[in-house]
């Protein structure tokens, strides 16, 4: 015989099966310890329902409201939670050891904006042909993009030859 498909949320009523309970009563006043039966009987005098808030404690805690409203007000309080956590992203920006002072500062632009918003940055700088004959040149470009973010990001990937490529990544601080 399969197990009955368990219910998510805490127990209400008559699935509380132990056989004393906590009860704190519509007002959020403490009632005391008192049989599982006994408490129902309140519960139901109220016109509302007996709902298990803390499963775990000795002797569990329950309490006595709208259940139908309490399941609101926790999907309200998990959509705001949602809400609220921000998903950090990695941006790319892509460079070449002989960029353009102008070129530099419309990308150096994108990064501030990018800190701004609170993700991180990812700085490729690629070599061709001859190019990759002067890695310092890469590395110079690179030590001069971490001055110029100083204050507002931190290192956090050493900028390090891959390939034909060399990375950096920035943190915002």
């Amino acid at each position: 015989m399969p197990a009955p498909p368990s219910k998510d949320g805490p127990r209400i009523n008559d699935e509380i099966r132990v056989p004393k309970v906590l009860l704190i009563d519509q007002h959020g006043e403490k009632q005391g310890i008192m049989p599982t039966n006994s408490a129902l009987e309140a519960a139901e005098e109220a016109g509302l329902d007996l709902v298990e808030v803390s499963p775990n404690s000795e002797p569990p805690v329950c309490k006595i409201l709208d259940y139908g409203k309490y399941k609101f007000q926790e999907q309200k309080k998990k959509a705001e939670a949602r809400k609220r956590q921000k998903v950090v992203e990695i941006k790319e920006i892509k460079l070449r050891p002989n960029i353009d002072t102008h070129d530099y500062e419309v990308k150096a632009r994108a990064m501030h904006r990018f800190f701004e918003e609170g993700d991180k940055v990812k700085v490729t700088l690629r070599f061709r042909g001859r190019e990759l004959a002067h890695p310092e040149l890469g590395m110079k470009l690179l030590h001069q993009v971490r001055a110029d973010f100083e204050p507002v990001a931190k290192v956090e990937y050493e900028p390090r030859m891959e390939g034909k490529q060399m990375i950096m990544i920035l943190a915002p601080r």
